[in-house]
């Protein structure tokens, strides 16, 4: 699993998909009773994806993720291609997207309050995944230009996506709390975040600089 890991991050994968891959290839793993990966081949690896799609009953994504997991550990890891497979494949169901109105949006974010609603409200005013809201910065928001920047976005991409105006003042009162915040765990020997690849070696003080923490920290 290591090498696994250090595979993945060689190939600069998200952290996301480098725990999604990982979980797979353990459930690949101990569903053949923990036998080692090259000690099977094309027929162990149509039983487990076969597995998901009759037993388990997952979807055809979550289906197409296994075997991405799967293909990536023979050819990466243990260096070996994989040959034709004959998989069962799960269905993919067709359904209409649900899509709320502007009436039913606002009645959502009437219902909730403080971090949540901020958060809720750049989701639905910036057209931001929940991950891209939790992970982002305060130097990647631009009160001036009105624009954020989603730094490693699916697929790896970086874009950028407007600012609401109807959060800007809302934004700016949550950032100066957080900032007084930072500054009490920077006085008590803390208040450093994790920076992305190895720019805590290039930088060293960055970490604790105040346009690298991330607009919604952990409360713990």
């Amino acid at each position: 699993m290591e090498r696994m890991r250090e595979a993945l991050r060689a190939r600069h994968y998200s952290k996301r998909t480098e725990q999604a891959y990982c979980h797979w290839v353990r459930r690949f793993i101990y569903h053949h009773g923990v036998r080692h990966p090259s000690e099977m081949a094309e027929p162990e690896i149509n039983a487990f994806l076969t597995h998901l799609a009759v037993e388990a009953r997952v979807s055809a994504s979550t289906q197409n993720q296994a075997l991405a997991a799967v293909l990536f550990l023979y050819r990466h890891v243990i260096g070996r291609d994989v040959g034709e497979l004959d998989v069962v494949r799960a269905r993919r169901p067709v359904r209409l997207p649900v899509v709320m109105s502007r009436e039913e949006v606002q009645e959502v974010l009437a219902n909730l309050t403080g971090d949540r609603k901020l958060i809720a409200s750049l989701m639905y005013g910036a057209g931001l995944r929940l991950g891209e809201v939790l992970q982002m910065r305060v130097q990647d928001i631009d009160f001036d230009r009105g624009e954020i920047l989603v730094r490693d976005g699916k697929g790896a991409k970086d874009r950028v996506t407007l600012l609401p105006r109807f959060v800007t003042g809302t934004l700016r009162e949550h950032l100066e709390k957080v900032k007084r915040i930072h500054g009490r765990d920077l006085t008590e020997g803390w208040g450093r975040v994790v920076l992305p690849d190895a720019l805590d070696r290039k930088y060293p003080n960055a970490a604790g600089e105040w346009g690298w923490q991330w607009v919604f920290p952990q409360e713990k």
